[in-house]
Formats: C-alpha cells, sequence, structure tokens
C-alpha cells in the first residue's frame, strides 16, 4: 500500500497548491465567488461536471448497481438529465444576469423583498450538501488510512476548506479540472474495465445474476419519477449548481459547455451501475451496497492503480464538498447577512469585498466540520433540504424565468405554501417519503399563480431592467 498512500498524499498536497496558487488570482469579489466571470469551455464543462459528480454519484452510484443492477443508474442519470435541461433551456439567460446568487435573481425578477427568506431555504440546502460530503471523509479515509471516523472527517474536512478559503472558485475551478481528470481516469478508464473482465466479462455477469439486474427499470417507476423530481429539479435551482453557470465567460460557454458536462454526467452514470453489478457477482453477500465500491478498489485492482482509483472517489468528494461550501458561504454572506445589516449593493456592482468572503467561507466550513462530527447519518436532514429546495423554490424561479405575470406576492406565497406542506407532510409521512416533494411542488404552483393573478402584475420599470439584463449580448455575459 505504500505506493498507493504516495498517490494519496501526493494528490492531497496538488489540492493545497492550487489553493495557494488560486489566491493570487482571487483580487476581487468576481474572482472569488465566480472566477472573474472568465471561464472557457474546456474548463467550464470539466468544473460542472466535477461538481456535479460527487461522492454519491460515485460511491452511492456503485452501491444502487450492486442492489439493483442496470437500472442503478437512474440517480446519476436524472442529475444528468437535469444539467442537459438547465444547460439547453436556461443556463444562458442565467449567465446574462451578472449576480451573484439565486436569491438576487428573485429580487432582480420581482422587484426586491423575496432574497432572504429564499436565502434562508437555499442556505440549508447547501450547508447539508456539504455536510454530507464531509461525512464521506470517514468512508474513504477509513480505507485509505485506517483512521477513526473523527480524524477522518476533521483531515478531509480541513483541506477543502483551506484550499477553498485561500482562492474561492478560482482554487475550487483548478482544483475541480484535477478532480474531473483524476476521476475520468480512475473509473471510467481503470475501475470500469477492470471490474467487468474481473467478474467474467457481460455474459457471465448475465449467467450469475437475475434478469432484473438487466431490466433498465428494475428500480422501479415510482422511484425513478422521485429521482426526476428531487435531482432533475434540483440541477434547475441549486446555488452550487448556478454560480458554476455564473462562471462561464460567455451564454455560449454556459450552453454548450453544460451539455458536455450532462452528456459526461450520463456516461459516468452507466459506468457506475456496471461497476456495481460486477461486484454483485464478485462479493455477492456484502453488508452493505455502498461498501461495493471500496471492496472492489481494494480487493481487484493491482497496487498503484488501486491508490489512483481511490483518489479518483476523494475526488469526487471534496469537487461537491467545495463546491457546495462557496454556495454555502456565498448565500450566508450575500442574501443572509447582508440583508439584515441592510447592505446589499446592486447585483452588477464591483466591490472588492474579498476578505468578507473569505472569512464566511471560514465560518461555514468549521460549522460543516462542526455538523458532520455531531451527526451519524445525515440523509434525512439532506432529504428535508432537497424537499424544501425544490419544494419551495422550483416554483418561483422557473415560474420568474418562463411567466411574466409572477409577482413578488406570488413568489413569496408560493416559498411557503410550498415549504410549510413540504414540512407538514413529511411529518405526517415521513421524512424519506415521496408524498411530501410530490404534494408540496402542487401546493407551491397553485399558490402561485393564484396570487400573482390576484395581486397587481410586477412594475413595469422592474420588468424592463430585468429584460435588460437577459438581453446583453453574448460578449457582456
Amino acid at each position: 500500500m505504500a505506493v498507493d498512500y504516495a498517490v494519496i498524499v501526493l494528490y492531497l498536497a496538488g489540492m493545497l497548491a492550487m489553493g495557494w496558487w488560486g489566491m493570487r488570482r482571487a483580487k476581487s469579489k468576481s474572482d472569488f465567488l465566480v472566477a472573474g466571470r472568465r471561464l472557457g469551455p474546456a474548463m467550464y464543462s470539466g468544473t460542472m461536471a466535477a461538481i456535479v459528480l460527487g461522492g454519491a454519484s460515485t460511491i452511492g452510484g456503485v452501491g444502487l448497481g450492486y442492489k439493483y443492477g442496470l437500472s442503478g443508474a437512474w440517480m446519476v442519470l436524472t442529475i444528468g438529465l437535469g444539467l442537459l435541461a438547465l444547460s439547453v433551456f436556461f443556463s444562458a439567460r442565467i449567465a446574462r444576469l451578472k449576480v451573484y446568487t439565486v436569491s438576487e435573481m428573485l429580487d432582480l425578477r420581482y422587484g426586491g423583498r423575496a432574497g432572504v427568506i429564499s436565502g434562508v431555504v437555499m442556505w440549508a440546502y447547501t450547508l447539508m450538501l456539504a455536510v454530507t460530503s464531509t461525512l464521506a471523509y470517514a468512508t474513504i479515509f477509513d480505507v485509505l488510512f485506517d483512521l477513526n471516523r473523527t480524524v477522518a472527517i476533521i483531515l478531509g474536512g480541513s483541506i477543502v476548506v483551506a484550499y477553498s478559503t485561500l482562492g474561492g472558485m478560482w482554487s475550487i475551478t483548478l482544483t475541480d479540472m484535477v478532480q474531473f481528470v483524476v476521476k475520468t481516469i480512475g473509473v471510467l478508464l481503470l475501475l470500469l474495465p477492470i471490474a467487468v473482465v474481473k467478474a467474467g466479462g457481460f455474459a457471465e455477469m448475465k449467467a450469475k445474476l437475475p434478469a432484473s439486474y438487466f431490466d433498465p427499470l428494475g428500480i422501479g417507476g415510482e422511484t425513478i419519477f422521485t429521482y426526476v423530481l428531487i435531482y432533475t429539479f434540483g440541477m434547475l435551482i441549486g446555488q452550487d449548481i448556478w454560480q458554476r453557470v455564473f462562471t462561464a465567460r460567455s451564454d455560449r460557454t454556459a450552453k454548450w459547455g453544460g451539455t458536455v458536462s450532462g452528456t459526461y454526467c450520463l456516461a459516468y452514470a452507466l459506468a457506475g451501475a456496471v461497476i456495481g453489478t460486477a461486484a454483485k457477482v464478485l462479493y455477492p453477500k456484502l453488508g452493505s451496497p455502498d461498501d461495493a465500491f471500496a471492496t472492489i478498489v481494494k480487493d481487484e485492482l493491482p497496487v498503484g492503480v488501486r491508490g489512483l482509483v481511490l483518489a479518483a472517489a476523494l475526488a469526487a468528494v471534496m469537487s461537491t464538498s467545495s463546491g457546495a461550501l462557496i454556495a454555502c458561504a456565498t448565500v450566508a454572506n450575500n442574501d443572509i447577512w447582508s440583508r439584515l445589516r441592510g447592505v446589499v449593493r446592486p447585483s452588477g456592482e464591483e466591490h472588492d469585498e474579498v476578505k468578507g468572503n473569505r472569512l464566511f467561507i471560514l465560518l461555514m466550513g468549521l460549522a460543516v466540520i462542526g455538523t458532520a462530527l455531531a451527526l451519524n447519518d445525515v440523509v434525512e436532514a439532506l432529504t428535508v433540504a432537497y424537499n424544501l429546495l425544490v419544494g419551495g423554490l422550483l416554483v418561483p424561479i422557473l415560474g420568474g424565468l418562463l411567466w411574466k405575470r409572477g409577482t413578488v406576492q406570488g413568489a413569496l406565497a408560493s416559498v411557503t405554501a410550498g415549504g410549510l406542506a413540504v414540512i407538514g407532510l413529511m411529518a405526517g409521512y415521513g421524512i424519506l417519503a415521496d408524498e411530501p416533494v410530490y404534494y408540496g411542488l402542487l401546493a407551491s404552483l397553485a399558490a402561485y399563480v393564484a396570487v400573482s393573478l390576484a395581486t397587481r402584475p410586477t412594475d413595469a420599470a422592474v420588468l424592463a431592467v430585468w429584460r435588460a439584463r437577459l438581453q446583453a449580448s453574448p460578449s457582456d455575459a
């Protein structure tokens, strides 16, 4: 394992070096939060793919393949489909807005007053997303170095907090590009073919496993539908995703670069399911499906290759963790703290706030590590965050982009009705039930339409500023 350890240590040292280099480029708020809005197609595609394909997509995707076979790909497939939909239909307009957060978009569209409540919901979502990713370090470092849970969380979390605090989005962009390359080589080019060969090829896999493992819909239609509601729609409105759209140097980059990323996600989804299916042939009686990834890597891969693939898993977790962390800090500072202090600046105004945003990343990073240490399992908490995000914010965000008759009163009613419905239904049906997000969305939509039609249309001057921003030339985006 000495060679494997050397690979991992070198990788971690490289992440910190990227953070130091990124610090030298982060000279303004725009540089720090959205990489100066200067990313070209190659870097944009790589970093977008890196953030959406985290530990859940890698370790969890293989685990679903182990449990359900090829239909286990659906969770990651719906993430890819959401990214494709965002890129093709919305990213160009989002990039033109030149804002920093989703809540700023809502204020710009509706004329203010929608930002704080939406910011709180978005903050809870990004915080729990970062916590979930941080908890995954415990699993990976246990496999790598046999570290206990507390040390693993502190070590992994501290590295992400360090390079994110140093250089903000520039550091995260640079590290994500490395992580994208490592994941591509480790998972797609090495682990996938080796796993299939070790399992005896597809013919042997079909002979040893039930036919349901090769049924594209074997996981169940209701499960697939729920994945679409949570992950596909979640990709359309999450701050962590939008903040990457804001880094594109043009609306064309956002559209086509995101399309490439979404297509890559589809391939990654199938790869994870196939690896998991192969693991089921090799290890039919694992204690937990989520052990499939670590087990097949540890037992079947040669020295050196094993270290690279484990680095790929670490890269997957780090990319999601750092993206969620900067999103959480951006929302906390710009949408909540600044508004409470009454010092919100126009979204297009440049101001050097690097120190303030760097402090918030550090504070949110410490909060994430502390929360991860206090919790054993955040699946339910993350489900709450996703349900609130989709049930409360999907309708007013997409409504603002697609329906000019939507009003600020309708948006606030939508967030309130959807959020309360989700909370109440989770109390009644259970946190992990499907019904809360289904009916929460319906309540949100009904409130948005009814209240918007019952109130005065948005002021013409507000809509004029909104349309002018949306129609900005690509060179200005």
